[in-house]
């Protein structure tokens, strides 16, 4: 049977094929000309591969990634998005761990030469995938419009709704990331609840700054304009005064993102003098949010209503904050009620189920303690439910979320342990209200006549993180 997403794109190119479906700078994706593109790719995809392959893409918030995520959904491959800022080694792990058939990259981006870092990365992988460069001259790799050779596909295969269809790799306390699969089943159900509570309606617009190798970016990027109608304004790097002049010029209804995009996005507002009067719901979540700063936003975006949010990789928008308008306290105070997840405190542990949550992880050894014997997912994280709201207390887990994003401690660790002279380091994280947190990196044992470490150099020189 083909999947929603499928059936959804096939309708949407017929019935209204030239509704604009992704803005990315000056160009518009429209439903009939992306329909016509991701059954091209499909087609490609299936002359190479087996549905079941695994795709990934190391993409920034450009449009060609939604052409890819969209291809290999409807080739029945499993899309596994990747982080542009990973470098060699967390790369190598991952292309080696998916076993992927094709890897597609930017030429240049940010100063990365991405085409020269596959080539290193690929060199001693036994079974290399194929690298397609996007907005790139010669490499040596397969061109992005190669692609676009030959004729859409015709018929495509039938899928499995419920078979893997999206591969993320997240950071684990253990250092090694570990792979999240959803399946196209979850994923149509997480977006039918962010339809309902959050008040989408056909004709409104996302804007669009979180990675796209995010779950938090991927669904509002490449599903949310098929399932619930709505347009995506990509962002490929944040700014806060220009989101404020996207989010005016396109009118966005609907932003979600961790601390720091809403704390960027108030400050850019006032200083435009803008309170975004088509703005109606931001979802606040992924990092520590201050009660105060959804007081402040929600006081100054006075159309809006604003929350906090709770979710991860596993069980994404496990809460939906406080959707009703007028209930601050909730929405400031609290991380939200739950929507079609339950919930439940298990010895102090937030432990949660729903049909948006993950199939499993890709290695047995990962699955074998995440959920309990009723089938919930163990968070890791501290909590208590008042009057069905969720607080969240703390974490079990060791991560840092810094910008949205989650830092293993003990990956940074093992790196700061290489420089000259330290022998003991815990790096630990610290409240930011910017950030959300920072990394704080306590040295226990500096050899003597050792120099302090210039952090930076350290990890130019091993290959580093993020």
């Amino acid at each position: 049977m083909a999947t929603a997403l499928a059936d959804a794109l096939a309708t949407a190119a017929i019935l209204t094929p030239q509704r604009v479906l992704l803005i990315d700078d000056d160009v518009r994706l429209d439903a009939a000309g992306t329909d016509r593109a991701a059954r091209t790719l499909s087609a490609a995809l299936l002359r190479r591969f087996e549905p079941g392959s695994v795709v990934s893409f190391m993409l920034p918030n450009w449009h060609e990634a939604a052409i890819v995520y969209l291809g290999a959904t409807l080739a029945g491959m499993v899309v596994n998005p990747i982080l542009p800022s990973l470098r060699d080694r967390e790369l190598r792990y991952i292309l080696e761990d998916t076993g992927a058939a094709m890897i597609v990259i930017p030429g240049l981006y940010r100063g990365q030469d991405y085409p020269a870092m596959l080539a290193r990365v690929t060199a001693d992988l036994p079974t290399p995938p194929e690298v397609v460069v996007v907005r790139g001259a010669e490499t040596g790799f397969t061109g992005y419009e190669e692609l676009f050779s030959g004729t859409p596909a015709v018929t495509l295969p039938d899928v499995d709704p419920d078979a893997v269809a999206l591969l993320l790799y997240t950071s684990g306390t253990t250092a090694a990331p570990k792979g999240v699969l959803h399946s196209q089943r979850g994923l149509r159900a997480l977006l039918t609840q962010i339809g309902h509570y959050w008040r989408v309606e056909s004709g409104d617009t996302f804007l669009v700054p979180s990675p796209i190798a995010h779950i938090g970016g991927s669904i509002y990027a490449f599903e949310a304009p098929l399932l619930l109608g709505s347009t995506a304004v990509l962002m490929q790097r944040w700014d806060p005064d220009v989101a404020v002049a996207l989010m005016q010029t396109h009118r966005c209804s609907h932003m979600a993102g961790a601390t720091p995009f809403l704390t960027g996005l108030l400050e850019a507002a006032r200083r435009a003098g803008s309170r975004l009067p088509d703005l109606k719901v931001f979802i606040c979540g992924g990092a520590s949010v201050p009660p105060s700063l959804i007081l402040d936003a929600t006081d100054f975006f006075d159309n809006a209503v604003v929350t906090r949010v709770y979710g991860s990789t596993e069980v994404p928008v496990t809460t939906v904050g406080s959707p009703d308008p007028g209930d601050t306290e909730h929405a400031a105070h609290t991380d939200g009620r739950a929507g079609i997840a339950e919930l439940r405190i298990v010895d102090g542990e937030i432990r949660a189920r729903g049909p948006q949550m993950l199939l499993g992880y890709r290695h047995n050894r990962d699955t074998a303690d995440a959920f309990d014997d009723d089938g919930f997912f163990r968070t890791g994280d501290l909590g208590r439910i008042d009057n069905g709201y969720l607080v969240v207390t703390g974490r079990c887990k060791d991560l840092i979320i810094r910008n949205g994003e989650n830092i293993s401690p003990k990956e940074i660790e093992d790196i700061l342990a290489t420089a000259p002279g330290i022998s003991e380091v815990a790096v630990v994280g610290i409240p930011d209200r910017r950030t959300g947190e920072r990394a704080c990196a306590v040295i226990g044992h500096l050899q003597p006549g050792s120099a302090i470490i210039n952090i930076t150099s350290t990890f130019a020189v091993v290959g580093g993180l993020r």
